[in-house]
This record gives C-alpha cells, structure tokens and sequence, in this order.
C-alpha cells in the first residue's frame, strides 16, 4: 500500500509540473505577442528565443522571423522562417513573408539550367516532412501490392496489361517517395544549408584569410555547407560556385 501512495504522489507531482511547464510557456508567448504588437520587436524575438529553448514549433520560429523582419534584421528574419518551413512546409504564411524577405537581399544569386532543375527537385522534397514521404511510400507499397495481385490474376489481357503498368508506377513511387523521405532525415540531421547573417562577407579560394578574394556575399544570402576546416566552411551557392568562409558568418537552419 505504502509503494502504491509513493508512486501516485510521483504521478501526481509529475503530472503538476508538466502542467505548471505548459502554463509557463503560455503565458510567455502570450507576453511575446502583446510585445510584437506594441511595436517591441526586439524584446518580442529575445522572449521567442528563451521559449525555444524549451521546444521548437514551426509557429513560434515563424513569429520569430516577423519580430526580426519588423526589427530589420532580414538575415535571422529568413533563418527562422527557413527553419519554420522545415518543421512545416505546408504554413504558407511563413512561406510568403520568406518571399518577401529574400526580395531585400542584396545578392542576386542565377541559376543556371541544371542547378534550376535542381532547385526544382529540392522544392519537390521540403513540400512534405519526412514523416509524410513515408506515409507517401507505404501507401504507394500496398498499391504496388493490390495491382500486382490483379496483375497475376486478372482474367483479360487488357486487365492484365493495365495492373501492369499501374503496379509499375506504384513502384517507383514506393521509391521515389522513400528516398525523399530520407533525404529529408539527413537534412533535419545534418543541417547542410545555412544563412549569411554578417552583413557582407568575402568569400576566399582557401580556408585562410590571405586566400584569393572570389566573391562575396550579403546578409540573407542562403548557401550549402559542404566541409569544415576548423573555424571555416566551404560552401555553395545555388549557381554553383564554391567558397570558404569563416563559421562565425554564418547560421545553420
């Protein structure tokens, strides 16, 4: 009876904080609203900051990014609505003030042919989570399966021809599906693209800051880490040029 009391006293006092936890954190980005609408933008993105810390939301680092696009800082301002689209691609809020926000960054960045196909296919993966390619590729498995079935055992031969070429699809979206849903995993895992947030910064043909002068880059400008050397990164940009910049210049989303 006694370890029956112990262990409903824990529920219970375990229970109490974690409610006590979710009010906090209510109230907070209650208080952080009622600053963004006073015109405090600053002090509204400080409180939004503290209340990451606690646990990520696409809607919380989607007000972030309006606190700092009001507060003109466009570069955090794209970083967090980045970050909330890869929580969820589907708030399109976050994605029309992504827009406009990249519409006042300085570098004008072209693509060429295949790096727009590229771009095109990379659009095509963050549309949907990882979770959601998954249920995409389970569900094209068992109609890969159901039209199989009829494709062995349909009767007529246009039946027959028709599973054929239905079960062929299902297939390849099965995998299609499944290797986007896995090269969304890494992109959560590994945080390959960042955002510059200096204000402008060269970027050098070597890892040292004596290196060739090759271009340079604005606040806002999104990029590709692709190694790291120390306190300096090789990155990339969408038309295909390489850098090294130094880290500090830079924010993973």
């Amino acid at each position: 009876m006694k370890r029956i009391c112990i262990f409903l006293t824990l529920i219970f006092v375990l229970t109490y904080s974690l409610q006590a936890q979710k009010t906090d954190a209510t109230n907070s980005i209650k208080r952080a609203n009622e600053m963004y609408k006073q015109g405090q933008y600053s002090d509204a993105a400080a409180l939004y900051e503290e209340i990451l810390k606690n646990g990520v939301s696409a809607e919380l680092y989607y007000n972030l990014g309006n606190s700092y696009y009001k507060a003109d800082e466009i570069g955090l301002a794209i970083l967090n609505y980045e970050r909330a689209l890869r929580l969820d691609p589907g708030l399109n809020d976050a994605s029309y003030n992504l827009d406009i926000a990249q519409q006042k960054v300085v570098d004008n960045i072209n693509s060429s042919p295949s790096f727009f196909v590229k771009r095109w296919i990379n659009s095509l993966i963050e549309s949907y989570t990882t979770n959601q390619w998954a249920i995409i590729s389970v569900v094209a498995f068992i109609a890969m399966l159901v039209l199989f079935f009829l494709f062995a055992f349909s009767s007529t031969r246009s039946k027959r021809k028709y599973s054929f070429y239905a079960s062929f699809f299902a297939g390849f979206l099965f995998v299609l599906s499944l290797s986007f849903s896995g090269i969304r995993k890494d992109e959560l895992l590994k945080h390959h693209d960042a955002i510059v947030l200096s204000g402008a910064v060269t970027a050098k043909s070597s890892p040292d800051k004596s290196g060739t002068d090759i271009f340079q880059l604005h606040e806002g400008t999104r990029v590709t880490v692709k190694n790291l050397l120390g306190n300096w990164v090789e990155i990339k940009l969408e038309n295909g040029a390489v850098g090294w910049i130094e880290e500090s210049n830079i924010e993973r989303i």
